[in-house]
């Protein structure tokens, strides 16, 4: 149900807190499910991976993460600008780069930051849908990666479920969004069917472009 009460996320007892665009909220909490995908196995293989990196920092290196935080606040889930650690930023960092099929890095990024994508959609239909990605080719020490909520009600105005559904490395010349894509993530597609999107460009150095969000309903 929806309260008036100050931001809170998380659960205590049976009762989970959260947000969305109406305001914070609490329902019931829910026993979560433990699918073991290839995804999840990557996160936290990579999670592993960048906490033994971590520890194997210099005292300078570290030093150099925490000052990238404090330069660099992210907005959290309430809409609330946060400060990470040094250490927080260094594995979402280098979680984002294995990700991307990108190496790791040892110093935090210095830019330039990537310039924001654009989406354009070419086809709507159910069974030949397309969204062009632009700029291309992709430039080099860059990829793309693109994220998509699984299939929802046309009705939906707002989506917080995104998963990663492609990878493009350097020098992929003609990006796109195919019902390929979708269909091998989400299985067959469906007139009606809508779906949130949202893509960016990422450096080897961990810089990345502003997210560029685009809605289609398929046709």
């Amino acid at each position: 149900m929806k309260i008036l009460d100050v931001p809170q996320s998380g659960s205590v007892a049976g009762t989970t807190s959260s947000r969305n665009r109406f305001g914070q909220y609490r329902r019931t909490r829910a026993v979560p499910v433990n699918p073991n995908t290839t995804a999840q196995q990557a996160a936290r293989n990579a999670l592993v991976l960048n906490s033994v990196g971590w520890r194997g920092l210099a005292d300078e290196d570290r030093s150099a993460w925490d000052s990238y935080s404090l330069a660099h606040p992210v907005v959290d889930g309430l809409g609330q600008s946060q400060v990470l650690t040094g250490f927080q930023q260094y594995v979402g960092v280098n979680s984002a780069l294995i990700s991307a099929g990108l190496g790791t890095v040892v110093d935090p990024p210095t830019g330039p930051v990537p310039d924001a994508l654009f989406l354009d959609v070419v086809d709507a239909t159910a069974g030949a849908f397309e969204v062009v990605i632009t700029a291309a080719p992709v430039p080099a020490a860059t990829a793309y990666q693109v994220e998509a909520s699984p299939p929802l009600s046309p009705g939906r105005s707002f989506n917080k479920d995104f998963r990663l559904i492609k990878t493009w490395a350097a020098a992929a010349a003609a990006p796109k969004i195919t019902a390929a894509l979708l269909t091998a993530k989400f299985g067959t597609l469906s007139a009606g069917q809508k779906f949130f999107f949202r893509v960016f460009a990422i450096a080897s150095d961990g810089s990345r472009s502003a997210l560029t969000s685009l809605t289609a309903v398929l046709t």
